[in-house]
């Protein structure tokens, strides 16, 4: 009983400091969606994400690939792109791109949209690729409460906000 109680909380400690590692850019990440209502509304109070850095698919952009899983077993949720900048010292995430996705083990197709993302099929493939990334990598669970929160370090935009008109 003993060595059960001991290895729980080593193992309980190896999450908890591998929860502590995830990079607060992914993070803020993640926070964006959040704040921007791109994640689905549950009455769960933690979500589950997969994420990728990538600077070469767009050159001279840094893009962040979020995966947030609908379920446990991972096998479905959404896949967002967001682009990174900095202006006078502070962060700004741009969600350029999202879409529903279902995963297979199929090793060929591997990932499936259920609800497309725009820009076609360089940008499906772009999202495949980064979701088979992902996939590969830990993935995060974060509190829905701390994904809410307010934090004016940083800036949050997207595709969806509106406009300014063209005078």
């Amino acid at each position: 009983m003993k060595k059960l109680a001991m290895l729980f909380a080593v193992y309980l400690g190896a999450t908890v400091h591998a929860q502590a590692q995830m990079p607060q850019l992914w993070f803020h990440a993640a926070q964006c969606l959040a704040v921007k209502n791109f994640l689905p509304s549950t009455k769960a109070t933690r979500l589950s994400f997969g994420f990728f850095f990538d600077e070469k698919s767009y050159p001279g952009d840094k893009a962040i690939y979020v995966v947030n899983y609908a379920t446990p077993n991972r096998s479905n949720g959404l896949v967002f792109t967001i682009f990174l900048t900095e202006q006078d010292g502070r962060q700004n995430f741009n969600i350029q791109n999202n879409a529903g996705l279902v995963l297979s083990k199929d090793e060929f197709e591997g990932v499936s949209f259920v609800s497309p993302p725009l820009g076609g099929a360089w940008t499906q493939e772009h999202l495949a690729s980064a979701v088979k990334r992902i996939e590969k990598q830990p993935r995060f669970t974060l509190s829905v409460e701390d994904l809410r929160a307010a934090n004016s370090s940083i800036g949050c935009e997207s595709y969806t906000d509106l406009q300014p008109k063209n005078r």
